[in-house]
């Protein structure tokens, strides 16, 4: 089974005036540690929203921000959501020292390769020479 994780990830940064330039700065700043080893890792803004009821996922005191970010990657290949959370999470956290995280969502994808190959019976397998060739 195929899953896709949505970890959350509290990330902070320094020396900013503004949510925007926070966020832009986070974004940047996750990307370079991820990079290049898992560059599949998408970056998004998180859901979260700042106190005082901003729509931005960040919250600035005293020139320093913490901002919250998504980070989704598809993990391959395990037994159950759980494993791919494991999996997931280390992943990103290996890379992303003293960053704290969270795993908010694991959703299992449709497994394409189960998919019927136009004969109705999801057999993608190549027959064999002699079903090719046919009685002569």
């Amino acid at each position: 089974m195929d899953c896709r994780v949505v970890v959350e990830a509290a990330v902070p940064v320094y020396d900013v005036e503004t949510k925007d330039e926070a966020i832009r700065i986070a974004i940047s700043k996750t990307g370079e540690m991820l990079n290049p080893d898992l560059k599949y890792v998408e970056i998004n803004m998180g859901s979260r929203t700042a106190p005082d009821s901003d729509s931005l996922p960040a919250f600035i005191v005293a020139d320093e921000a913490l901002v919250a970010l998504e980070l989704e990657m598809t993990v391959f290949n395990v037994e159950q959501e759980e494993h791919a959370s494991r999996i997931a999470r280390k992943e990103i956290g290996q890379r992303l020292e003293n960053i704290p995280l969270k795993v908010l969502s694991v959703e299992p994808l449709d497994d394409e390769r189960k998919e019927t190959d136009g004969d109705g019976t999801g057999d993608d397998t190549v027959p064999d020479f002699d079903d090719l060739v046919g009685d002569r």
